[in-house]
């Protein structure tokens, strides 16, 4: 059942990352290894939720991959406050070490806009290599989210007095 859980956990996440960077064609993800390796991944689903932050089209065209990257962690880390768990040079590989990759996006995911829609969980599903979610488990992700959501509230409420 546990696995079940993190299967869908990181479906939902790649709904979620493909439905946020759609307006980057250059940018394929479909995976939480090879395709996070070049830094464009990490750019477009930074960029598509704080486009204030930096020119795309100057990561995008530029610079290398692990400048790309080196700049995604730093976005994140000065912007979002979300410490520089990944180095470049260990992403920008052939297969980067998936978990590290699901950790720093789930980061990404717990503080930016976190609205999935039933159309991107479909389209992770006709990827190969995915089974479906059913609608009670999209629910469930909801609740998860809310809870989360008002934990961090919490935290921060706690922090503050």
């Amino acid at each position: 059942m546990a696995g079940l859980q993190q299967t869908n956990s990181e479906k939902i996440l790649l709904s979620w990352v493909r439905q946020s960077i759609r307006n980057y064609p250059q940018v394929d993800v479909i995976n939480f290894t090879s395709s996070w390796s070049d830094g464009l991944a990490f750019n477009a689903l930074l960029h598509s939720h704080r486009p204030d932050l930096f020119d795309w089209n100057d990561v995008a065209s530029q610079q290398s991959p692990v400048q790309r990257l080196d700049h995604a962690f730093n976005i994140a880390r000065q912007h979002l406050g979300i410490e520089k768990l990944l180095d470049p040079e260990d992403v920008a590989t052939a297969c980067p070490d998936k978990k590290s990759i699901l950790m720093y996006v789930t980061s990404l995911f717990q503080v930016l806009p976190q609205q999935v829609t039933m159309e991107a969980i479909r389209e992770v599903e006709m990827l190969p290599g995915h089974s479906r979610v059913t609608r009670e488990e999209h629910v469930q992700v909801h609740h998860q989210q809310r809870f989360s959501q008002e934990v961090s509230w919490f935290m921060l409420l706690l922090s503050s007095c």
